[in-house]
């Protein structure tokens, strides 16, 4: 404890780079999927993918993330081959054209997340916990690279009917506890936390996570938050996930003055400029 504040660690290593966490970071979403929720965000050629990270690195993206599994509720299942087949050559192309860039990979298979590594990922974004395969667990812990625990229940079929919670805030806190010591003893030194806006959770309770999120500043961790076009955004509008970015930005700021050192988006420009004048240099002249 320093001023009645608790210390929060606000840095993360990936590879030989050393991240400052104290300002705002932005991650951009890319997915290698043909039914990812947002449409703007799947990309069907490796072309079409190293085109939109480029646009993504010139607004500003601090890391881009790349998932081959469509998590949202109702998703299909893919095979890990064929999450392999979408992910891997993006990865590896990615690094190919930008070799500084921070990739991290939204997976929840441990033998993806491995290959990815291998090819130039460095951060892990899993949105099972280690729930779906314990060995990714492992793997964040031998590479040594940055991961994204997200609170979760079920799987993309099931999520939506467990939201039974005493306490939404405190509940999913126990349950990110015990995740997070299980990666302590295994050695993983950079973990990043994420409430799992959306994912078995209605839109009440995302609501009183979001008003509540400094509460998870208690883990002395950073946090990531990923509302972007989410339906507890265009459900609320009575609108939808096509007209979501106003309400997005919105939901975003509040999350950044509540915590957040990570916001997970489709739209970087809006989500830069919201970093940009929460910034210490703006708020303080």
């Amino acid at each position: 404890m320093k001023d009645n504040k608790i210390e929060r660690k606000t840095t993360i290593k990936c590879g030989d780079k050393l991240i400052q966490l104290n300002e705002l970071k932005i991650m951009g979403i890319l997915n290698v999927t043909p039914d990812s929720f947002h449409s703007d965000s799947r990309q069907s050629t490796v072309g079409a993918l190293l085109d939109s990270a480029q646009k993504m690195i010139s607004a500003g993206a601090d890391f881009i993330d790349i998932g081959g599994y469509s998590t949202r509720p109702g998703a299909d299942f893919v095979s890990e081959k064929d999450e392999m087949e979408r992910v891997i050559p993006a990865i590896t192309e990615l690094h190919r054209k930008f070799p500084s860039l921070l990739i991290s990979i939204d997976t929840f298979r441990s033998k993806v997340a491995e290959l990815a590594i291998e090819n130039g990922a460095s951060l892990i974004n899993d949105v099972s916990g280690g729930r779906f395969d314990s060995a990714i667990l492992d793997v964040a812990a031998k590479w040594q690279v940055p991961y994204i625990l997200m609170h979760s229940r079920g799987d993309s079929k099931t999520m939506q009917g467990l939201t039974n919670y005493d306490n939404v805030v405190t509940d999913v806190s126990r349950e990110l506890s015990e995740k997070i010591a299980i990666l302590k003893r295994k050695g993983v030194k950079d973990i990043i936390i994420d409430p799992g806006f959306g994912f078995a959770k209605n839109q009440e309770q995302n609501y009183k996570i979001l008003n509540h999120l400094d509460f998870f500043q208690s883990f002395g961790l950073p946090i990531i938050v990923g509302v972007s076009r989410k339906g507890m955004i265009y459900n609320k509008l009575y609108t939808n996930q096509a007209e979501a970015l106003n309400g997005t930005t919105i939901v975003n700021t509040v999350a950044a003055l509540k915590g957040a050192n990570i916001l997970r988006v489709h739209d970087v420009i809006e989500a830069k400029e919201i970093a940009t004048l929460l910034s210490d240099s703006v708020l303080n002249t």
